[in-house]
């Protein structure tokens, strides 16, 4: 009996396997450990293709333009691209020199420093695009949140424009405000909005940019908004019709609080990409003529004189100033939510 007791524990023990202590310790985790421990792959992964690349921008910003030989990076010179971005530099002035804001905007005098004008330009468009974005988005998610004959085929219609690419998008609008093809140009003159060729006008190109970027962005606004608004109880409806509430009321009290949750979420999305802008650009009016502080990025490390040191600087204050942004809308976010984050 002794033999047959000691074999059984024996056999016991070599069944649990070597994994045995580690399946003891995720036992005993508690429920936000856990939820860490699943979360670390994600994490790895995030660590691996976002803030990796990120310290290695920061790590380029740190060295010296090198605009002469076979290498394109100098030695360590700390903060000094920076100082040179913020402050503007000679040098970054003639990398430059072909952006420059024709047709004036407002409150930009002649002489501002190149990110400067860019800076403010990425800031006014991205501030203006996310305001427009979420008001005809949230427009087209209450028609479709309807229920109308033809429904889907008023669906399909407000998604083409998020369907067509960057680069077709700005040729339409290019070819649209041409004087001598399009009759975006002359219609908006004769209003009195645009002068007689707003393609060369930075002021006039801005809002060209702008009014592309808003025709189809709009539409991915409107599905994530739609996403949220059919995602509230319908029976708080009726228990407000039969309190006598108004449509006003309706929509103060239950549709706006129970779908910001998803609001803030695609208002963040968009203010990423408004951010980054870069290819709409491009492909519309020209960097020379709409200056971003991606295209100083983009003219910094594929121009005529490549100044990597510099363009990785202002390529991280870029992601800073998103990275602020985004934790401005988180802190919205938890609000929201009631504190439960």
């Amino acid at each position: 009996m002794a033999t047959d007791t000691g074999t059984g524990e024996t056999g016991t023990g070599r069944d649990r396997g070597v994994l045995a202590p580690a399946t003891d310790w995720i036992e005993n985790l508690s429920e936000s450990a856990y939820a860490y421990l699943l979360l670390t792959p994600a994490f790895a992964l995030l660590t691996l293709v976002a803030f990796w690349p990120l310290a290695a921008t920061f790590r380029m910003s740190l060295l010296a333009d090198q605009t002469r030989g076979a290498q394109s990076i100098g030695g360590f010179v700390g903060i000094e691209n920076y100082v040179n971005v913020l402050t503007g530099d000679v040098r970054l002035a003639r990398q430059f020199l072909d952006i420059e804001l024709v047709g004036g905007f407002p409150f930009i005098e002649l002489g501002t420093p190149f990110f400067q004008q860019a800076l403010f330009v990425t800031m006014a468009f991205a501030l203006l695009n996310v305001l427009f974005t979420t008001l005809i988005g949230f427009g087209q998610a209450l028609v479709l949140d309807q229920d109308f004959r033809g429904r889907r085929w008023v669906r399909v219609a407000i998604i083409i424009p998020w369907a067509v690419p960057i680069v077709i998008q700005g040729m339409i609008f290019f070819l649209f405000f041409q004087p001598t093809v399009g009759f975006g140009s002359g219609v908006m003159q004769s209003l009195g909005l645009f002068g007689s060729d707003p393609l060369a006008s930075s002021q006039d190109s801005f809002f060209i940019v702008l009014i592309a970027d808003v025709w189809k962005t709009s539409a991915f606004m409107a599905l994530l908004i739609l996403a949220g608004l059919q995602s509230v109880d319908r029976s708080l409806y009726d228990v407000a019709k039969v309190s006598g509430a108004s449509p006003w009321q309706r929509f103060k009290m239950i549709t706006f609080p129970l779908v910001l949750p998803a609001l803030l979420v695609a208002m963040l999305f968009r203010t990423m990409e408004a951010m980054r802008i870069y290819g709409l650009i491009e492909s519309t009016a020209g960097c020379t003529t709409v200056p971003s502080m991606t295209c100083m990025v983009i003219e910094g490390l594929f121009g005529g004189t490549r100044i990597y040191g510099t363009a990785a600087a202002i390529a991280f204050i870029t992601a800073a100033i998103i990275g602020l942004l985004i934790s401005v809308y988180i802190v919205k976010f938890r609000d929201s939510e009631g504190g439960l984050y």
